[in-house]
């Protein structure tokens, strides 16, 4: 035992990083490239853990030297090591039951959305609902939703309802059923239009933010308590196999907070869940505040590093996918989003009064409000409200969020700055739209699109998302929520469909795309002093990788995979 403490204070001149603790380790982890991802991203040899908590790290003999008899000593053969990722939006009830009731086909292109109608109609019964969810017109070839004759054609018996967020198009019969003709009006004061034609005044089929008037009935298969919750793990289970420990769902029900609940009672949830819960805007205030105040007094408010409420979840305006993100100018006429009308803005949900006295209570007790905000009109509508609100209660200390915040401007990049506003944002994206985008606004426009250097540069707390929302598949779901494809983006600018990377002046460097996804994404949970990056007394939350990410090349670095997960000193995935 002195021969031991002679060594580890001879070790400590030698090593700034070193960190004496009373403990032996539990286990070592040596010849390594450990991206620690602190404050001065510090690359390190050797760490030593201690169960659940990091002890020590630095360089091979140091950490070496606290080596006990039981200490379980792992070679690593020189690969790279990274804290664990964490994705700041994702939906996983959604993504995870997306096929239960059937296998759904990827669609490209319009042929492929019809075919999978016509098959369906030989499975639904005649008069029943057929509902394809999700399949953005961005991403189909032909770039259009498609037309109500088109759905007729491919189930003339069938309401036929294609949806993307709260626009859609849909057939004849749907809209029949719903009782929507061209005498039709929005009469419950929210959002929302059903799109005429000009000359017969008959609905053309595009319905924007009023798919709550679709009287759509579902068939689909209902999920036992046991399904639900052996789907939810697989998926939990597949974001290990890309490096997540932790995840943010944004617009969780309570429902799937007692199945997360039971599950960490049950010590079965190995990944670090943060839950936004999902808070209507319509309903009379006193409605929306007891709601706020029943979620403020939730039990999972504690502060649990596995599974807690962080805040609430809105929607407050439409998508940049479907046609209806609220912007400052126009959107301009679009045959890609089916816009006629020259002045038309996009969509906004909620009217910034009401959208004041809302945040106002959000802060007041203590959680962090978020809402859906892709247009730079919504993004610059809910920068003021946290502007008014902090005049007479500090915003900051909740960590008041920007959801998507896609469009921005120099301007709000500076009033997150000021406010201590944290924003979550999701390159996939611009991955898999920036060649429509830059076909309907032009690259001048989108000079701020997803500003990623412009906010890591002001200070801003920006963390990675995917916004995973439907099927499990890293690199095929609607959404993909691989964080290296999300990270190679980031650094690249570059689109799948587009020739030049989109203003790399906002490019990442190897080094910001990583915090993009540890300790940003820590701060934005609020557990930076526990998960993150890799520092003595943290949580022992790390992955390690088949290829350095900070020397691949860059179009390689979507090809890194996870040769090993860990969560709180666990190996909880191992790659053969």
């Amino acid at each position: 035992m002195i021969q031991r403490l002679v060594l580890l204070l001879c070790a400590m001149a030698h090593s700034p990083m070193f960190v004496w603790a009373a403990p032996a380790p539990t286990s070592i982890i040596l010849n390594a490239k450990i991206i620690t991802a602190d404050a001065k991203f510090q690359i390190v040899e050797a760490m030593a853990l201690h169960n659940d908590k990091i002890i020590a790290l630095g360089a091979r003999k140091t950490v070496m030297a606290l080596a006990a008899s039981e200490t379980d000593i792992l070679d690593m053969d020189g690969r790279t090591i990274l804290p664990g990722l964490i994705d700041s939006h994702v939906h996983i009830y959604g993504a995870a039951m997306h096929e239960f009731d059937h296998p759904i086909p990827p669609m490209d292109d319009i042929a492929d959305l019809l075919k999978y109608v016509q098959a369906r109609t030989q499975v639904v019964p005649k008069g029943e609902w057929i509902s394809i969810r999700q399949v953005f017109i961005t991403r189909l070839k032909e770039q259009r939703y498609p037309t109500k004759e088109e759905l007729d054609r491919a189930a003339p018996d069938h309401p036929v309802v294609f949806s993307t967020g709260p626009d859609a198009s849909v057939n004849s019969l749907a809209l029949k059923l719903s009782g929507i003709d061209k005498d039709f009006k929005v009469t419950d004061g929210g959002a929302g239009y059903v799109e005429k034609d000009p000359k017969t005044q008959e609905p053309t089929g595009i319905i924007r933010s009023c798919t709550r008037y679709l009287k759509v009935k579902t068939s689909s298969r209902s999920a036992s308590k046991e399904q639900k919750i052996t789907r939810l793990l697989e998926l939990l289970q597949d974001y290990h196999s890309v490096g997540l420990t932790g995840i943010i769902d944004r617009n969780c029900s309570t429902d799937v907070a007692d199945l997360l609940s039971e599950l960490n009672k049950n010590q079965q949830l190995h990944t670090r869940v943060s839950l936004s819960m999902g808070v209507g805007s319509s309903g009379s205030m006193e409605n929306i505040q007891k709601s706020i105040d029943r979620i403020a007094s939730h039990p999972l408010r504690k502060t649990d590093p596995t599974l807690q409420i962080i805040g609430i979840k809105m929607f407050l305006d439409g998508g940049m996918l479907t046609g209806s993100a609220y912007m400052r100018q126009p959107w301009g006429t679009s045959k890609i989003y089916s816009i006629t009308d020259p002045q038309y803005r996009g969509l906004l949900f909620i009217t910034p009064d009401r959208l004041e006295q809302i945040v106002h209570h959000t802060v007041k007790v203590g959680l962090q409000f978020t809402a859906h905000s892709v247009g730079d009109g919504a993004v610059h509508t809910l920068l003021d409200t946290y502007q008014k609100v902090n005049k007479v209660l500090p915003v900051a200390k909740t960590r008041p969020c920007l959801t998507h915040s896609n469009f921005m401007s120099k301007e709000a990049v500076q009033m997150c700055k000021e406010l201590g506003v944290v924003v979550d944002i999701q390159p996939a994206w611009l991955y898999l739209d920036s060649h429509t985008l830059v076909k309907q606004f032009g690259r001048e426009r989108l000079r701020y699109f997803q500003p990623l250097q412009s906010l890591m540069k002001a200070g801003v707390t920006v963390g990675g998302g995917s916004d995973h929302m439907q099927r499990v598949g890293s690199f095929t779901s609607v959404n993909p929520y691989n964080p290296f494809l999300g990270m190679q983006t980031a650094i690249t600018r570059k689109g799948k469909y587009l020739e030049d990377p989109l203003h790399p002046v906002e490019s990442l460097s190897r080094e910001q795309a990583i915090q993009f996804y540890t300790i940003q994404n820590a701060r934005i949970m609020g557990l930076e002093n526990q998960i993150g990056s890799l520092e003595v007394g943290k949580k022992a939350d790390f992955v390690v990788l088949n290829q350095d990410i900070l020397t691949c090349p860059a179009t390689d670095i979507h090809r890194t995979t996870c040769l090993q997960t860990w969560v709180d000193g666990k190996k909880v995935l191992s790659v053969k």
